[in-house]
């Protein structure tokens, strides 16, 4: 057996400080392991030296073109978020003395990307805020709470924006949210999205000047106390869609539809879906119904022995 690079060892360190001071998950620790270790097999097959502080942007460019031969954009966009938050570590831990990686420039997302987030993209969305090594730990936690809120829940970006600390029960796992037409309803707080809302209030109070107190009602804050906006939560939403899915082009409205549709696949009933989301008719939470449809039948007409018989002459 060869005996581990530099890099193989800075690589450990660094999935290793996600497992256990990040808590990522284990799907989003792989994929970083994957990403990293194709990396490694690169340089070490271009005959430089396996380790990160000798690799440089026309290295990381030189890898990034070979990718772009079998892969498409957004997954190019993840492989780049990847890096950058690898050497963001790094040169947080002073193990390197510069961040390559930094001047790196995504692809554009395509725009026929589909409005909704598979589900392994969505945890990986969720889960991106914990590997933001350079972020405020404060803002770390809110931003895990509101990805967590806005999958997990539904809300529409207006109703996470507008959400206060009087309409949080805590004991009933149970949020009350405004929602169109001035209508209130109640969402149900998942286990995850529970814990993310615990920390994240945990530190709220610290989101304040030296002059003034934070805003005494708003749940979700800037770093100066005052309530988010719905633009900033947009912000939000488009880093950590960069970050967790290469999708730069992330709306917190896909994460409601994303939230619907996998409910729907779940085997959750449109009625279910309805009242979870606020939907004044019925119809309007039908159309998930084709979106689980369409995917169905490409699956069918991808797999299934029929329909690749289907065009037999015999």
């Amino acid at each position: 057996m060869e005996s581990p690079t530099a890099l193989d060892e800075q690589i450990e360190t660094f999935l290793r400080w996600g497992r256990d001071e990040r808590r990522l998950a284990a799907s989003t620790l792989d994929a970083y392991q994957r990403d990293l270790e194709q990396l490694r097999d690169f340089v070490a097959k271009s005959g430089g030296p396996v380790d990160a502080k000798a690799i440089d942007v026309l290295v990381l460019r030189m890898f990034l073109a070979e990718l772009h031969r079998t892969l498409s954009a957004s997954t190019i966009a993840r492989r780049i978020s990847t890096l950058r938050s690898f050497w963001r570590f790094l040169r947080k831990r002073r193990l390197v003395d510069k961040n390559p990686a930094a001047v790196l420039s995504a692809p554009k997302a395509s725009k026929e990307l589909p409005r909704f987030l598979t589900v392994e993209d969505a945890f990986r969305v969720v889960d991106a805020p914990k590997s933001d090594a350079d972020r405020d730990e404060r803002l770390v936690r809110r931003d895990s709470a509101m990805l967590e809120l806005l999958y997990g829940g539904g809300l529409r970006v207006s109703e996470l924006s507008g959400l206060t600390l009087d309409r949080i029960d805590l004991s009933a796992r149970e949020l009350r949210v405004i929602g169109k037409g001035n209508k209130e309803r109640v969402v149900p707080i998942g286990k995850e999205a529970m814990s993310a809302l615990r920390a994240y209030l945990e530190v709220r109070g610290q989101l304040r000047t030296k002059e003034r107190a934070p805003h005494p009602d708003a749940v979700f804050l800037g770093i100066r106390g005052t309530p988010l906006t719905s633009r900033q939560v947009q912000n939000v939403v488009r880093r950590y869609g960069t970050a967790g899915a290469g999708r730069s082009d992330l709306h917190p409205h896909a994460l409601r539809h994303s939230c619907a549709t996998h409910l729907l696949d779940a085997g959750a009933d449109l009625r279910t879906i309805q009242e979870l989301l606020g939907h004044a008719s019925l119809s309007t939470t039908q159309r998930y119904t084709q979106i689980s449809v369409d995917r169905l039948m490409a699956a069918y007409d991808a797999a299934h022995p029929l329909a690749k018989a289907s065009g037999d002459d015999d």
